[in-house]
């Protein structure tokens, strides 16, 4: 009996030691360190420590040196590489740190308000109607179990490519009584179905009874330029269409240079807007390969120039963006870039890509007079921290359009096909 109660005074001890350490500060701030770090060259990375801990390299090469203070350690990264850092306390090895350095790795930030279009794979069926027929009202497409957001990509055959390849094929069908073949696309897969013209008594045509689109056209504004790929990002989400709410899936598309007419401002409740045009030339300025959560993406065929900062910046990888000042880039007026004050009121160090890294305040006075704060159409507006391209404005908040969400840039690349994480080959020492 004594004996059991030895052992529960000794295993409390133990368990108030062991939490006593826990919340030890040398303790906390070992727990915070990362395993693993990845810096570009050129760049630093600063963690806290307390007095006796110590940081050493375990081989000695070019990639990355140290630089210690009595609360501080910085990693800075010379030469594309891996090495790695081993941290002790009290001459004790605690922990072991792989630092990777990643190639310098620079993009031109946008801004530029762009006008956008998309062409879709096939017909996108926004919806039903009913036919006036001899023999009552129906439709044909909702009889064929056709649904708003299926994509119509073959008749009897035939590649479906635009709204005009339709109604041959209608009016034929119809006159010979024979149903149609079609091929629909819906998000669990594709399948094939029988769709029967019907013929409208008052206008005397067979119609499938379906309000079918083959493009969408709207604004944004464009995030990154990769000088040596051309390849580009914009608008930091997925446009989707405006009566099915369901992505837009993209055959093709081409971006415009546009300007802002007017501004109408937001407020709680009603995000407010850009009203803009496509510029009068309509020159072409690139196309869309792409339409992902992250934004769209495809290459330029010509420079664009921002007028604000047009030489290439270094980008942040999502853990090291923090919390504080930030400014974006966007266009209230004309086709003018501005560069306006906000805040990085929270940031998310995200491992995979996921598209609400961070949440964002606008706190320049002069782009809260203009617009509210955030508005439809800055969607794509680049954010910039310390010199470093670190995201793009992406949502508004309807009850506060204040703030809003951003994107972290490093998912934005990794969408556009752009691959900044060359593995680094271990050197000798």
């Amino acid at each position: 009996m004594k004996l059991e109660i030895i052992r529960k005074i000794i295993g409390g001890i133990l368990l108030v030691s062991l939490i006593s350490l826990i919340f030890f500060q040398p303790i906390q701030q070992f727990l915070a360190i990362p395993k693993s770090i990845t810096v570009f060259e050129g760049q630093d990375y600063t963690f806290q420590k307390a007095a006796p801990v110590t940081a050493a390299l375990a081989s000695h090469n070019s990639t990355i040196t140290l630089n210690q203070e009595k609360k501080s350690v910085s990693v800075n990264a010379n030469e594309h590489g891996k090495n790695e850092m081993l941290l002790e306390y009290a001459g004790i090895p605690i922990k072991k740190v792989d630092v990777h350095v990643l190639k310098d790795f620079r993009v031109l930030p946008g801004g530029q308000s762009i006008g956008v279009k998309l062409n879709t794979v096939g017909v996108l069926v926004v919806g039903h109607h009913l036919i006036n027929t001899s023999t009552g009202k129906k439709s044909p497409g909702e009889i064929a179990g056709i649904k708003v957001g299926d994509i119509i990509t073959e008749i009897n055959g035939s590649k479906i490519e635009k709204m005009t390849d339709v109604a041959p094929f209608v009016q034929s069908a119809g006159q010979d009584g024979k149903p149609l073949n079609l091929v629909v696309s819906r998000e669990s897969g594709k399948f094939t179905t029988k769709l029967t013209p019907l013929k409208d008594k008052g206008e005397n045509a067979y119609k499938l009874g379906l309000y079918i689109r083959d493009s969408a056209a709207g604004i944004g504004t464009m995030t990154f330029v990769h000088p040596q790929s051309k390849k580009y990002g914009a608008l930091g989400h997925v446009i989707s269409d405006m009566d099915t709410k369901k992505p837009i899936v993209v055959e093709d598309g081409q971006i415009v240079r546009s300007t802002v007419t007017s501004i109408e401002k937001g407020s709680n409740g009603d995000p407010g807007e850009k009203l803009a045009r496509f510029s009068s030339d309509h020159e072409i300025v690139g196309n869309i390969q792409k339409n992902s959560p992250f934004g769209i993406f495809g290459e330029l065929n010509r420079d664009l120039k921002n007028g604000v900062l047009d030489k290439p910046l270094p980008i942040a990888l999502s853990h090291q963006v923090k919390e504080g000042p930030a400014k974006i880039l966007t266009v209230v007026n004309d086709d003018r870039v501005e560069e306006f004050d906000i805040e990085i009121v929270s940031t998310i160090p995200q491992k995979f890509p996921a598209t609400k890294g961070m949440v964002i305040k606008v706190t320049d006075p002069k782009l809260l007079e203009k617009t509210g704060g955030i508005v439809q159409g800055m969607s794509g507006s680049p954010i910039i921290q310390k010199g470093k391209l670190v995201g793009a404005v992406t949502h508004v908040f309807v009850n506060d359009p204040t703030s809003g969400y951003g994107v972290h840039i490093e998912w934005m690349l990794n969408e556009a096909g752009i691959n900044i994480y060359e593995t680094p080959k271990e050197k000798a020492s």
